[in-house]
């Protein structure tokens, strides 16, 4: 199978994929990004409006419908999900090559 020209994802990118596998508005992603990541990543708002800008022309998140007006919610698409696990396949790789090449 042919990578993806998305991938590799970067880090912020990755987390917020992971984050949006359940609903959520822009503050919960942010919590939720800084959670994941063991608060390694952390995002100021712009990163993350400009990140969500992205991933919705990508396809890869999607707007859903929120019972707060006031809060825009975000979920990932099946894109979405297909890419972060081919990402996560990708690193498992490295991860398998490297420890090899190092442990043996």
């Amino acid at each position: 199978m042919e990578r993806d020209k998305l991938l590799p994802l970067t880090e912020t990118v990755y987390y917020i994929l992971l984050a949006l596998v359940e609903p959520a508005h822009g503050y919960l992603i942010m919590q939720k990004v800084e959670e994941l990541s063991g608060g390694q990543v952390r995002m100021a708002a712009g990163t993350l409006y400009g990140a969500i800008e992205n991933l919705l022309k990508q396809k890869l998140i999607q707007p859903v419908a929120s019972e707060d007006s006031r809060r825009k919610v975000y979920a990932v698409t099946d894109k979405g999900l297909d890419v972060l696990r081919q990402d996560l396949e990708r690193m498992k790789h490295m991860i398998a090559v490297t420890a090899g090449r190092l442990n043996g």
